[in-house]
């Protein structure tokens, strides 16, 4: 297994699938819930799940009728993505999208952001591949047992910030039962 140090970044991932995976993680993401609201009011037929990992968004978004594609620096769990749906999986980073501008309807950032090295440039990237909306899933600003440690949660207003930097028009926020979905638009 590939760990944050083989990546050459601080923040990247470094546990092991199981846990991306385990039945309490999922319920907590409230998966089923947080598509839905991606995808409300606009037309997403492709969908880039940016920081795949294992695939579980990718996999629900497949599940819903989505042409899905993920990207993600770990080529391990790449694997792992690929045996849940079916798609275009590619080893990258959020900082560099290896897609043309516009190739998806949605870009899907679940708890990916606040693992950047560049959240401005990972924003702007995402922003360049997304026609219509660029998702950001991310945990509270709180410290919690659950997710990361405080030190590299997001706040915000921090969120808030480097989507207007990165050029989105509108920034739209919901608070669900354990994370914080943005809806920005490009």
């Amino acid at each position: 297994m590939e760990t944050a140090h083989t990546h050459g970044h601080e923040r990247r991932y470094g546990s092991g699938p199981e846990r991306l995976r385990a039945p309490g993680r999922i319920a907590l993401l409230e998966i089923p819930r947080v598509v839905s609201l991606c995808r409300e009011g606009i037309e997403a037929a492709r969908v880039l799940d940016v920081g795949t990992g294992t695939g579980l968004f990718a996999e629900a978004f497949a599940k819903d009728g989505c042409e899905v594609a993920g990207v993600d620096p770990n080529a391990d769990l790449l694997a792992i993505a690929r045996q849940h749906a079916a798609g275009v999986f590619l080893v990258g980073t959020a900082e560099r999208l290896p897609f043309e501008s516009g190739s998806f309807d949605l870009v899907m950032m679940g708890h990916v952001l606040h693992e950047t090295d560049n959240r401005a440039a990972a924003l702007r990237e995402a922003r360049r591949v997304a026609r219509h909306r660029v998702a950001v899933l991310e945990w509270p600003y709180s410290d919690e047992e659950q997710g990361p440690p405080l030190s590299h949660r997001l706040q915000e207003s921090e969120i808030r910030s480097l989507a207007r930097e990165a050029g989105f028009t509108a920034i739209d926020m919901t608070v669900l039962a354990r994370t914080h979905l943005y809806r920005l638009t490009p």
